[in-house]
């Protein structure tokens, strides 16, 4: 072969290859996921398990992206600074509605409150208190983490069901999950909202006792799930399902009895608190239900908008299966053994 021949020849496989590599080294898909509070949503810890992130830095690199409330991930989600926000039944209609994210798509589960026999947040008075039924708060001060809050609702709908009515029977104050057993303790609220993991702690059972739980008004309730907008899951479509491929893994492995000490630790190390803090109830039937398959029950929050527009919170109903796409997580569920 003549020699200049052989340079091009030499010239265009040394450009294919350096195509090829370039194709091969694709920089991973960078997604920006929102969070507010762990353990709940395992976002901050999603990827603490071994060996359950098989895809990471692969396809995919994962950004998690802490929140104060959910109307700060819809902000975010509108203006592009966030790819996958954690909603609940509370916040999704304002997503679509008010943000106008009309592209909303719910694609994967978190929590679900209440579900299949699993932990339902609680309502608790002061053990000496003489408050014994719903009917008795009339004229009494409730407090809530914030006003239109997913357990805030929960709440609002049992008060409802038993004839009382906000403002007029009671006074409602917001106050910080942290700080809820203190102002139980002062009497500066009559009943709190008692959650996970706050309702587990020593010093919370020793004053406290339940008056009634989050199923009183509701029945299973839909208070974390993935959504995404439909662009950004049809420009990402591989990168989406491989994330929620290892989402799967991590879930399962959390729920799996046979990590549960490691699970413990991970938690433990995460908040800075003894093991002990977790080690009853952490990922058992004591915890939030979780899917297996980290599949949302669209019935759920259906029935969940529904009552809530009923009490006032929202203006409109949606149809939530109208954004609903979840073939991404089921595609992903069925790739996991």
């Amino acid at each position: 072969m003549p020699f200049n021949k052989l340079l091009r020849l030499l010239a265009v496989l040394l450009t294919f290859s350096l195509l090829s590599a370039g194709v091969s080294r694709a920089d991973p898909v960078k997604i920006r996921i929102g969070w507010i509070a762990a353990p709940g949503q395992l976002v901050a810890i999603m990827f603490e398990p071994p060996g359950v992130a098989k895809h990471k830095g692969v396809t995919y690199d994962w950004e998690p992206i802490h929140f104060q409330a959910s109307p700060n991930q819809i902000t975010s989600l509108a203006s592009g600074d966030l790819d996958i926000a954690t909603l609940g039944f509370s916040s999704v209609t304002l997503a679509i509605e008010n943000a106008g994210i009309k592209d909303l798509r719910v694609i994967a589960d978190e929590f679900q409150n209440g579900a299949n026999g699993y932990f339902s947040t609680l309502y608790a008075v002061l053990k000496d208190s003489p408050i014994k039924t719903i009917e008795d708060l009339k004229g009494k001060v409730v407090a809530t983490n914030g006003i239109g809050a997913g357990v805030h609702i929960l709440m609002v709908g049992g008060l409802t069901k038993h004839g009382l009515v906000d403002k007029r029977d009671y006074t409602t104050i917001e106050i910080a999950f942290a700080n809820m057993r203190s102002v139980l303790v002062e009497k500066k609220a009559d009943l709190i909202t008692d959650t996970s993991p706050f309702a587990f702690t020593p010093e919370m059972q020793a004053v406290a006792r339940p008056l009634f739980d989050a199923r009183e008004g509701f029945g299973p309730a839909a208070l974390s799930f993935w959504t995404a907008r439909q662009g950004f899951l049809e420009k990402n479509h591989a990168a989406v399902v491989d994330l929620l491929e290892d989402y799967v893994r991590t879930i399962r492995w959390y729920m799996d009895p046979a990590n549960h000490t490691v699970a413990v630790g991970i938690l433990a190390k995460f908040f800075k608190q003894p093991p002990e803090t977790f080690d009853s109830w952490l990922f058992t039937k004591k915890d939030w239900y979780r899917s297996l398959d980290a599949l949302p029950d669209m019935d759920v929050i259906q029935s969940n908008i529904e009552l809530t527009n009923k009490l006032g919170f929202i203006k409109t109903n949606v149809n939530i299966k109208d954004y609903g796409d979840l073939s991404l997580v089921k595609e992903a569920a069925a790739r996991v053994k």
